[in-house]
């Protein structure tokens, strides 16, 4: 059996099985936190344009928006995981530098949202693309931007899990999927709206490739592995029989990292070290001398931007977030306001950070993310290695925790009383 057959088979195979409850939890802590990114983005460009450039498909169809306008199925998957993306606070499975949720959730959202097929969409999509995203691995990482272009297998497997495929179809599916894989590292190495909308690509995609399949529209079924095929193309030739070895005896929803700060999660570990450091040595912003943070290469090479003028480059700026969680006390939404990016403290402090690259921690990523963090004031030095960033599954955020962020980050748009209204919903899915 090719590839994409052998994960449509497990999938069909699979669907009338039961799941164990620690799975269903997770798939259940993985929309609440899809749905606390979903509202800040659904408020902001680049969605709210895409809602202006989409007008045709709105307004219509049997799928909703964030806040409830009615879209087409594909307009929705792609708005919605635009959204999703934007405010960069949607899930990663670090072992495959990937956010699944924004384009996976998005696109079982679109078609099964409200039904008994949800979870199970959702978690079949997070459980063949993690896989992909893992065997593809760095040598993808090095030009690809993970969520675009594995995104849109996680999409056409949540997609059709949601349709009912039968493993044909479902195979043809997930083929023609790989040919639609796309999303360049390029398009965020500058300012500019082109991350967020890879996830919505991505989710588009996906919805799309299943559509197709369901219509009898077929797809190169040896796409993964071929000569011309997808791992040689994007990857470094990877073992897709490694891996499949798991699915169905472990599952990767339970292992997801959601995220305790707003910004790029290369940055998280050296802002989580800097903040422990912080409230050891008990020292003020003002008293630092000098901030060394040691990381691993992809740290440095994606948050590169030394001064961010705009959001998307301070998202990307490790000395921005370091110096205004030092600052600040935290890295929320509020830290990317126009004023805070501008913060003369911050300023000040970010003169004071050197950052390289620790071979160490390079070489243990991805499977870890890791920083060394070392403060100067009041005439001494203190050091600190964070070995893990907080909200990773070794170090994860807690129901409640979740629930925090989910209130913080949806109670501006939706308001109090209808977020905790849906928080409650949210956590009883299959009622």
């Amino acid at each position: 059996m090719h590839v994409v057959e052998r994960f449509a088979s497990w999938a069909v195979d699979t669907r009338n099985k039961s799941l164990p409850p620690a799975v269903l939890h997770h798939a259940r802590r993985a929309v609440l936190d899809w749905h606390a990114a979903l509202y800040p983005g659904a408020a902001a460009p680049p969605a709210t344009l895409l809602e202006k450039a989409l007008a045709e498909e709105l307004d219509r169809g049997e799928a909703r928006l964030a806040l409830g306008r009615k879209a087409t199925v594909r307009a929705a998957a792609l708005i919605n995981a635009t959204a999703a993306h934007t405010a960069e606070l949607d899930d990663i499975f670090r072992d495959g530098i990937y956010h699944p949720g924004a384009p996976t959730i998005a696109a079982a959202h679109a078609l099964a949202f409200g039904s008994s097929r949800f979870l199970r969409a959702l978690i079949t999509g997070y459980e063949i693309s993690t896989r992909i995203a893992a065997a593809m691995g760095r040598a993808h990482y090095k030009y690809w931007h993970n969520t675009g272009t594995i995104g849109c297998f996680g999409a056409a497997a949540a997609a059709a899990e949601a349709l009912g495929l039968d493993a044909r179809r479902f195979a043809h599916a997930l083929a023609t999927a790989a040919t639609f894989s796309a999303g360049l590292q390029q398009a965020f190495r500058m300012d500019s709206m082109s991350k967020p909308l890879h996830a919505g690509r991505a989710a588009e995609a996906g919805v799309t490739a299943a559509l197709a399949a369901r219509e009898g529209v077929t797809g190169s079924l040896d796409v993964m592995e071929g000569e011309a095929g997808y791992g040689r193309a994007m990857g470094d030739n990877p073992d897709w029989g490694r891996a499949m070895a798991s699915l169905g005896s472990e599952f990767h929803i339970t292992r997801m990292t959601f995220k305790n700060h707003a910004c790029c999660g290369h940055t998280f570990a050296a802002i989580d070290g800097a903040l422990a450091l912080q409230k050891k040595f008990g020292i003020k912003p003002s008293e630092i001398e000098e901030v060394e943070l040691a990381t691993y290469r992809a740290g440095l090479e994606v948050a590169h931007y030394e001064s961010p003028a705009t959001p998307a480059e301070a998202r990307f700026s490790l000395k921005y977030v370091v110096a205004t969680g030092l600052t600040h006390g935290s890295v929320r939404l509020a830290a990317f306001e126009p004023e805070r990016i501008q913060h003369p403290a911050t300023r000040d402090l970010m003169k004071k950070i050197r950052v390289r690259l620790d071979p160490e921690l390079d070489a243990a990523f991805p499977a870890q993310r890791a920083a060394r963090v070392a403060i100067r004031a009041r005439g001494r030095r203190e050091e600190h290695l964070q070995p893990t960033r907080i909200g990773d599954p070794d170090a994860p955020l807690s129901d409640a925790q979740l629930e925090e962020k989910y209130l913080e980050l949806a109670a501006p748009v939706i308001g109090e009383r209808i977020a905790r209204e849906e928080l409650r919903r949210l956590w009883n899915l299959e009622a």
